[in-house]
Order: C-alpha cells, then sequence, then structure tokens
C-alpha cells in the first residue's frame, strides 16, 4: 500500500508544523502551559514574540503580513498531522495483527516487546529531548487496542462510541471551563509569553541542557497531561486506522479512491468550518479546535493526499522523498526534533532568544524557514538512507532489540 508511506511521510513534516513553535516559543516547552498554545494564532509565540517587527525593515503592512502567515500556517496544522499520524498507527497495527495471523502466529505475542521497547523510546525521548513526545501515549495506547483486534468487530465498534462520547463530553466541559472562567476576551492570560515566568524563558534561553533534563523530570506528570486527556481521542482514532484500512481505504483500486472521496468531502466538509469556529472563538476554545475539529479534518486530509497520489502517474522527488520519510517514520520524527533543540534551545545555536524577539524583524518567518529546511532535510536524508540501508537508524536499533527478546525467549539464539 504505497499511499500508508506517502501519508505517513505527510503527517511526519506536518506534525513540525505545530511543534516548530513550540521550540522556537518564549519558554518553549512550559510556554503552552503558560498561556500560549501551539494554535495561538498571531498571539501566539511566534509574530508577537518579537514586540512588532517595525524595528528593522518592517512597517504596519509587514507586520499584518506576518500575523497572518502565522495564524494560516498554525491553523492548517495543528493537531491535524498528529491525528493523521494516530491513524496511520493504528493502521500499520492492523496490518501486524493480519501478519501474525496470517503466519499463524499468537496475537498479541511479539507485539508486547514492540509496544515496550516504544513506551522505552518515547520516555527517552521525553526526557532527553522533547516534553511534548507522543510515543509513550501511542505505546498505552496500542496494548489496548492491540487486545481488542482480538475481540469482535461489534465490541471494537462499541468501545470507539465509549471512547468518542468521553473524549467529547471531557472537551465540552473542559472548554466550558475556560469560556467561563479563562480570560474571557479570547486572547489568553499569556499570550505572547507574558505568563511564562521569567526563570523558564532563561532555561530554554541561555540554560544547559542537563538543567532542561532536570526541569523535565521535576515536571513529569504536568507535561505528561496530554496523552492522559486525550486518551479516548487516541483510542478513537487508532480503532479508526483499523476500520479504514479494513475497508480498504488506503487500497488503489476503485473500493479505496471511493472511500478517500467520501473522507475528503465529510472530513474537510465538516471540520474546516468547525475549525475556523473554533479559531475565531479565541484561545479559550482551543481545546475543541485542536481534539475535536482537528481529528475530522485529519480525516479529509488522508482524502486530498490519496486524490492527489491516485493522480501521479510517475513518481517525482517529491513523493519519492515522501515515501522514504513514511518507511523511517520514527526516526524522522526523533531526528527533526532533536534538529531544532539543537537549532532553537540555548545550549545549541540559541536562535529562538537571538532571532525571536527584540524587534528584529524576524518573526514568524524564520520560524517557517525553520521548518522549512527541516522538512527538506528529512525528505533528502531519508531517501538517501534507504539506498543504502533497509531502514531508518531508530527502526534499526528497534529491529535489533526485539531480536534480542525473541532469541532470549525461544532459547538464546537458537534458530526456529
Amino acid at each position: 500500500m504505497p499511499l500508508l508511506d506517502v501519508v505517513r511521510g505527510v503527517a511526519i513534516i506536518g506534525t513540525l508544523m505545530t511543534n516548530v513553535w513550540i521550540f522556537t516559543g518564549p519558554g518553549a516547552e512550559w510556554g503552552v502551559l503558560s498561556g500560549g498554545s501551539p494554535a495561538g494564532g498571531a498571539a501566539g509565540t511566534g509574530s508577537s514574540s518579537g514586540g512588532g517587527g517595525s524595528a528593522q525593515g518592517g512597517g504596519p503592512a509587514w507586520e499584518w503580513a506576518g500575523a497572518w502567515a502565522e495564524a494560516v500556517f498554525r491553523l492548517v496544522a495543528d493537531g491535524k498531522f498528529l491525528s493523521m499520524l494516530t491513524i496511520l498507527f493504528g493502521a500499520g497495527l492492523a496490518i501486524q495483527y493480519r501478519s501474525a495471523e496470517r503466519h499463524g502466529r499468537p496475537w498479541p505475542g511479539r507485539y508486547r516487546w514492540r509496544a515496550l521497547f516504544l513506551f522505552v523510546e518515547g520516555t527517552l525521548h521525553f526526557l532527553l529531548v522533547f516534553a511534548w513526545d507522543v510515543l509513550m501515549g501511542y505505546a498505552v495506547t496500542a496494548m489496548l487496542t492491540a487486545w481488542l483486534l482480538a475481540r469482535s468487530a461489534r465490541a471494537r465498534r462499541r468501545v470507539m462510541a465509549w471512547a468518542a462520547g468521553a473524549h467529547l463530553t471531557l472537551m465540552g466541559l473542559l472548554t466550558a471551563g475556560l469560556v467561563a472562567y479563562g480570560g474571557g476576551d479570547g486572547t489568553g492570560a499569556g499570550s505572547g509569553g507574558g505568563g511564562v515566568p521569567q526563570e523558564v524563558v532563561d532555561l530554554y534561553a541561555h540554560g544547559s541542557w542537563a538543567d532542561q533534563v532536570a526541569f523535565r523530570l521535576e515536571n513529569a506528570l504536568v507535561l505528561r497531561m496530554e496523552p492522559v486527556l486525550t486518551f479516548g481521542l487516541l483510542l478513537f482514532l487508532f480503532l479508526l486506522g483499523v476500520r479504514l484500512l479494513r475497508a480498504g481505504a488506503f487500497g488503489s483500486d476503485g473500493t479505496g479512491r471511493r472511500l478517500r472521496a467520501r473522507m475528503l468531502r465529510w472530513g474537510l466538509g465538516l471540520g474546516v468550518p468547525l475549525n475556523v469556529a473554533c479559531a475565531l472563538g479565541g484561545e479559550d476554545w482551543f481545546l475543541m479546535g485542536r481534539y475535536v475539529a482537528a481529528p475530522l479534518v485529519a480525516v479529509g486530509y488522508i482524502g486530498v493526499i490519496g486524490a492527489v497520489v491516485d493522480r501521479v502517474r510517475r513518481p517525482g522527488p517529491l513523493t519519492r522523498g515522501l515515501t522514504s520519510l513514511g518507511r523511517t517514520a520514527l526516526s524522522g520524527y526523533v531526528l527533526q526534533n532533536v534538529v531544532c533543540v539543537l537549532v532553537s534551545y540555548g545550549f545549541g545555536l540559541g536562535l529562538a532568544a537571538e532571532l525571536g524577539g527584540g524587534g528584529r524583524g524576524w518573526d514568524p518567518w524564520w520560524v517557517m524557514g525553520l521548518w522549512a529546511a527541516v522538512s527538506v532535510l528529512m525528505l533528502a536524508g531519508s531517501a538517501l538512507w534507504l539506498r543504502r540501508f533497509s531502514a531508518g537508524p531508530v527502526e534499526s536499533v528497534q529491529r535489533w532489540a526485539l531480536g534480542l527478546t525473541e532469541n532470549r525467549s525461544s532459547g538464546r539464539g537458537g534458530s526456529a
């Protein structure tokens, strides 16, 4: 299913479209919790953090263009590609279940080790690189989904309904609380990083890597709240990926094209108006935009990508790059975060503090430029890597680790 690799590559690049604002904003990872958000619009951590771009070579028109460019960039990305990646993870899990079933292997069987590796990798990624890691939540959700795959389709549909209902109820209650007791003006209490403690801003702008690791460890419970609050959504999207794969939505035949056309119409037709309405409602509606409207748009995005791929007669450099990135998705996800950390934080190049404030006029353009540069690096790097190796570096470590566990469980290196 070549489409799966292409969509997965797009999802990795799209996830960076959201996360790049976290790396470059004041207070970085903690700034999201201190008054900003990855989808804060023109009042978020980008264009507003410099206090206006008119100090050097930019007037009101330049500042206005930057604010709108950032708002559109964020609106297109926030939550959509993460939801898409979650759907694809569920589809991949269904493929592994089908393979185990075809070869007569017990289920979940060896998959428990794969999920454990993902959880350990996510824990290390959280502590050493990026607090908003998704892999830990994926690992936990994958184990429950793996168990459900061995149950009836009716049981999975009931779990999907319960998960969606619980998630919508929670997001509705939290949003009602924000509207009733939040900032009231829709701008948020700490837009532009104003609510981020200065010591946290200094930590990411000038602190050492060890100090940042200690900060994540000290605040781990708070920084790990997203996968807890959105567990219902994760479970629903995993199971949605299973249903889409089994229905043939990623196939290249007529059934796949018809399903993707429906996904495009319904996903964009319902999701885009709802997402725009949440954005216009202000930051108090951030949860509904990111965790309710965005998953709908993600379904539409898969339909759009499928429609484009269906019309590609001969794959070009972009299609080949996305395919390669999709096949090395785990490595690409880690790589993009490591590069952004080294570029943005004080123990690296420190460009977030150098270019992101003081009226220099670089916001938000340098942030979008960083996204574009890292995306090109991943597309070209993954294609070159797969010319010599069969899997990405992190995927290869995973295979090695899983091979060790299999050898130990079967009698130390014995052949089956």
